[in-house]
C-alpha cells in the first residue's frame, strides 16, 4: 500500500512546478517544505520566456503576467560612463518576453494553483532519512506531530543546495565556489533609469572589472534587486551542515540600508538615494552539478541537480524545467503505461542541459553574456531558453536526414491565424498543445482525399490505443485544403503561418510531447517509425493491439 504516489521534498519554484505537473496528470502527491513560512526572498526574479510557455500550458499565466513587469533589457556603464545597451527583442514568433518577478510571488502562485488542485503544502516538516526498494521508497518525515513514515511509489528532492535527498542517494556534486560574497536586497531607488532595464555598473581598472553593482527592476515604483559586492566586515557563513557547499543565503542578519547606499554612491551611473529595503542578505555563489539526476525511484531537481551564478536567470528557469520534464514521466509510470526506460531518459536529457548551464553562467560571470559571440539573436533566444534540443535523447526519433526545421528534439513552434468551426475568432497553435498528454498534428492540402483520411484515422485510432489515450490528435490543414468527414478534429491554418514556420509538405505528423519538445517529426510521415516511436515511450502493447495496425 502506497500512502502517495510522489513525495516532493521543497516547496520552492522547481518544487511547486513537479507538484502541479503531476496533481494536473491526476497523480497522488505530496509536497512538504522544512520552513514553516514561505519565504520572502526576492532571489530569483527572472522568468524566461520558454517558462511563460510552461507556466501557460499550466494555467497560470494570466496571474504571472499580472504580477510581473516586462524587462526590456539592459544597459552596462563603466567607470559611470554608458558603455553599451541591449534590448530584449526577441523576433516576432516568439510568444512571450521576458519577465521580472521577485521568488516568493512566483512560489504564491504556483502554491495557489496547486491548492486549486486539491494538494496544499505541508509545511514544517522535513525529509529525516529515506530507503527504497524495487516496488517504492519508505521516507521518514518530522513535522510538529513527531517522526512518521510514509511509503511513495517515487521521491523527488527539490530541496536546494544542501539537499538531503541529493546526500542520502550518495550522487556527488563537483565543482567549486567563487570567493567573492555578495549582498542583495530589495530596495526602492529614486533614479531616472530607463523603466524596464536592468543597470550593470562595473569599476575598471586597466580593464578588468574590480566593482560591480547590478540592479534588476521588480514590480511596483522604483523598486529593484540589488546586488554587489559584500564588504569583509559582512561576510558570513553560506554553509549549511557542514555539506562545505558554499552556496546561497547567509544565516547572519542581512546588510543595512547604508551598507547598500555606500556602493550606489560608489557605482551607481547617477546620484540616488536607496529607501524601503524590503528584504537583504549576504549570498555566496558555488557552481556545481551533480553526476546522476537520479537513481531508482528517487529523482533530484532545481537546485539539489545543478548550481551557478545568476548570471542571465538561468537557475530557477532550468529547475523548473528540470520539473516539468520529470513530471509527465512520473504520471505516465504512476499510471503504469510507461516504457521500462522512460524514467531513464530525464537523467539523458536534463543533465546535459544542466552541464551547459553551469559551465555557460560561470563563463558569462567572468566575462559577460555572449562575449565573443558574433550572434546576438541567437544569444538572446538561447538565454531565452528556447534553444534547448533532445535530439540525442532516447525518447526522441531522429528526423531524417536533411529535413527541415523543426526537427525531432527541438521545442515544438507555436502558430498563429489558426480558425476551427464554432470558434468565429483567429488562435494560437499553443493552447492545443497545453493537455496533460501528447498531442499528434497531422498536416494535410487539398490532395487529402477520402482514402487518406480513411488511412489517418485508422493510424490515429491505434496510436491512441498504443498510448492508452494519452493522446490528443489535430488535422492541420491547409487554407485550400477541402476536407471530408472525418472523426478528427479539424484545425485551419487560414493564414499559412503553421506550414511556414513547421516548414511542412502534404503527410507531414509531428508528435509534441507534454512538455511542448516534438518526439517525432517527418514530412512526409512514416507510420511505421511512428509506431515505434510511440514504443520508446509506453508501455509495449498487447498483442491485441498490434494486430489492429
Amino acid at each position: 500500500m502506497f500512502d502517495t504516489d510522489v513525495l516532493i521534498v521543497g516547496a520552492g519554484p522547481v518544487g511547486s512546478a513537479a507538484a502541479v505537473g503531476v496533481v494536473r496528470r491526476g497523480v497522488r502527491c505530496r509536497i512538504i517544505d522544512a520552513l514553516s513560512d514561505p519565504p520572502q526572498y526576492a532571489k530569483a526574479v527572472g522568468i524566461q520566456p520558454r517558462t511563460l510557455e510552461l507556466f501557460e500550458a499550466m494555467g497560470i499565466l494570466r496571474e504571472v503576467l499580472d504580477a510581473g513587469i516586462l524587462l526590456r533589457g539592459q544597459i552596462v556603464y563603466i567607470n559611470g560612463v554608458e558603455a553599451g545597451r541591449m534590448d530584449l527583442t526577441l523576433p516576432p514568433e516568439i510568444p512571450f518576453g521576458f519577465l521580472g518577478l521577485p521568488q516568493y510571488e512566483t512560489e504564491r502562485i504556483l502554491h495557489q494553483h496547486l491548492e486549486s488542485l486539491g494538494t496544499r503544502v505541508e509545511r514544517g516538516v522535513r525529509l529525516v532519512r529515506f530507503t527504497q526498494d524495487e516496488n517504492g521508497v519508505d521516507a521518514v518525515l518530522a513535522g510538529p506531530e513527531g517522526e512518521h513514515t510514509v511509503r511513495a511509489r517515487y521521491l523527488v528532492g527539490c530541496d536546494g543546495a544542501h539537499s538531503t535527498v541529493r546526500k542520502t542517494l550518495g550522487l556527488t556534486f563537483e565543482g567549486a565556489a567563487f570567493a567573492e560574497q555578495y549582498m542583495l536586497a530589495d530596495v526602492e531607488l529614486d533614479w531616472s533609469q530607463p523603466h524596464g532595464y536592468n543597470v550593470r555598473s562595473m569599476h575598471q581598472t586597466n580593464g578588468v572589472t574590480d566593482d560591480v553593482l547590478v540592479c534588476v527592476p521588480l514590480p511596483g515604483h522604483h523598486r529593484y534587486r540589488v546586488s554587489m559586492r559584500v564588504p569583509p566586515e559582512l561576510e558570513t557563513d553560506t554553509s549549511v551542515g557542514g555539506d562545505k557547499v558554499e552556496h546561497g543565503l547567509g544565516t547572519g542578519p542581512g546588510p543595512r540600508l547604508a551598507d547598500i547606499q555606500a556602493v550606489l554612491d560608489r557605482l551607481a551611473p547617477e546620484p540616488v538615494t536607496a529607501s524601503h529595503v524590503r528584504w537583504s542578505s549576504v549570498f555566496r555563489i558555488s557552481h556545481r552539478i551533480v553526476d546522476s539526476y537520479g537513481r531508482g525511484r528517487v529523482f533530484v531537481a532545481g537546485d539539489a541537480a545543478h548550481i551557478h551564478p545568476p548570471t542571465g536567470a538561468q537557475g530557477m528557469n532550468t529547475g523548473i524545467q528540470d520539473a516539468d520534464n520529470l513530471a509527465w514521466k512520473l504520471a505516465l509510470a504512476v499510471a503504469e503505461v510507461a516504457a521500462p526506460s522512460l524514467l531513464a531518459s530525464y537523467d539523458a536529457e536534463r543533465r546535459p542541459v544542466g552541464e551547459d548551464v553551469v559551465g555557460r553562467t560561470v563563463r558569462d560571470a567572468r566575462e559577460g553574456i555572449g562575449a565573443g559571440e558574433s550572434d546576438p539573436e541567437r544569444v538572446l533566444l538561447r538565454e531565452a531558453q528556447l534553444l534547448i534540443d533532445y535530439r540525442d535523447s532516447p525518447i526522441v526519433t531522429e528526423s531524417p536526414t536533411g529535413a527541415p526545421s523543426p526537427t525531432a528534439g527541438s521545442r515544438a513552434p507555436d502558430a498563429i491565424g489558426l480558425t476551427r468551426d464554432g470558434v468565429r475568432s483567429p488562435f494560437r497553435l499553443f493552447p492545443l498543445l497545453a493537455g496533460p498528454g501528447h498531442t499528434l498534428l497531422c498536416y494535410v492540402d487539398n490532395t487529402c482525399d477520402t482514402a487518406t483520411l480513411a488511412d489517418l484515422e485508422r493510424h490515429v485510432g491505434l496510436l491512441r490505443k498504443l498510448t492508452d489515450d494519452h493522446l490528443d490528435s489535430y488535422l492541420v490543414a491547409s487554407p485550400e485544403a477541402t476536407v471530408g468527414p472525418t472523426t478528427l478534429p479539424v484545425i485551419r491554418d487560414s493564414d499559412g503561418d503553421f506550414a511556414r514556420r513547421y516548414h511542412c509538405a502534404p503527410g507531414a505528423a509531428y508528435l509534441v510531447r507534454p512538455d511542448g519538445y516534438l518526439g517525432y517529426a517527418a514530412s512526409p510521415a512514416s507510420p511505421d517509425d511512428l509506431i515505434r516511436h510511440v514504443e520508446s515511450t509506453f508501455a509495449p502493447a498487447p498483442e491485441s493491439v498490434l494486430g489492429t495496425a
